[in-house]
């Protein structure tokens, strides 16, 4: 089984299952010729992994991407680019008791219909989270082809469930800023709110429960007139790549839904000229107008659901008996993936902004 994202002469495929022998991505219309840093690649990829403070998983995978084919001394060919990473520490056992059962918030049960009985329910197969690690792969690499043209990305932790950061000033980001927030254990603008998000996390977790949040991305140095009318905008790729990453639930991009609350003098961001450059005073339209790029910094907030893998008892149904059941979810999950979701959702805006160069 695998997954596509598609977008002018860019390709991302993703294949394998969580619990499979490995899971990998094939990248296809990279420009050749461009040199690749893995070392930054496996920076980016490690800030999806655990963190080690109770607040995730014990799952723990090395996560080192083995290149078959399209890089050739650091260089990338021309060819499709395919990138493996092996599972080395699976628990498939943790599921063999709910097989049958439809876990709340999972998608057992439509993966059951949709693939006549024959989907992987161990550790979500192709539904897990795990398939973010080459998503991760593909949006580093993107990430770096996007920094060669000028264009710089980031990502935070906007909120976990009741808790806030500090948004982006959605006027002025800096590349400084894109690449703290990187650096940081937990990637928050105001690192005050580091230790009450944890305590919420470890909380929830104690409680046998699980939370969610809001990531917000930031792109800075887009180009003015990238992107399409309708039904290939800018908003269009994001919207359709942000989605592919499991737990999303919501995307909003400028101020969002903030606007219905507005009147059109309040939401219209007004012209001027600085420095030879037409841009707004402020930037409700998140960079975007008519699927277009305009010169603002591009903003996007992807909402997470909270974890659905909880430790309490859920009322739920066995689809091949079709009889009413009670069950509990064993194994290692995360109480909050809000943290390990950020570089999950750089990567997958990295990746719908390259397509347009590629």
């Amino acid at each position: 089984m695998s997954s596509e994202f598609k977008a002018g002469n860019l390709s991302v495929n993703i294949f394998g299952e969580s619990h499979g022998t490995a899971i990998g991505v094939v990248i296809d219309g990279l420009p050749a010729g461009e040199k690749l840093d893995f070392d930054e690649i496996s920076r980016f990829m490690a800030r999806r992994a655990p963190k080690k403070d109770g607040t995730s998983t014990r799952r723990s995978e090395p996560d080192i991407p083995e290149i078959l084919s399209g890089v050739m001394d650091g260089v990338i060919e021309g060819i499709p680019l395919c990138a493996v990473i092996k599972n080395t520490d699976q628990h498939s056992n943790d599921y063999k008791s709910v097989s049958h059962l439809a876990r709340p918030g999972h998608s057992d049960y439509t993966g059951y219909v949709r693939y006549n009985g024959s989907n992987d329910l161990r550790g979500g197969g192709h539904f897990s989270g795990r398939l973010t690690a080459p998503l991760c792969f593909a949006g580093a690499v993107a990430a770096q082809l996007l920094k060669n043209r000028g264009i710089e990305t980031g990502a935070h932790i906007l909120k976990i469930k009741d808790i806030c950061d500090e948004p982006f000033d959605p006027v002025n980001v800096t590349a400084q800023q894109l690449e703290t927030v990187k650096s940081r254990y937990l990637p928050l603008i105001d690192e005050t709110k580091d230790q009450p998000m944890r305590e919420l996390i470890l909380n929830a977790s104690e409680n046998l429960d699980s939370v969610g949040g809001v990531i917000e991305y930031c792109a800075i140095g887009m180009p003015v007139g990238i992107g399409n009318p309708m039904f290939d905008g800018l908003e269009n790729r994001i919207a359709q790549s942000v989605f592919g990453v499991p737990a999303v639930k919501g995307i909003e991009f400028g101020a969002g839904f903030d606007v219905s609350d507005m009147y059109g003098s309040e939401n219209n961001d007004e012209f001027y000229i600085r420095d030879g450059k037409i841009l707004t005073r402020t930037n409700n339209h998140g960079g975007i107008l008519g699927g277009i790029s305009g010169g603002m910094p591009i903003t996007v907030r992807a909402a997470i659901k909270p974890t659905p893998s909880i430790s309490r008892p859920q009322k739920t149904v066995d689809y091949t008996t079709m009889t009413e059941e009670e069950l509990t979810i064993k194994g290692r999950h995360d109480p909050c993936i809000v943290p390990r979701a950020v570089p999950c959702i750089e990567a997958a805006v990295n990746i719908a902004l390259l397509s347009y160069f590629c």
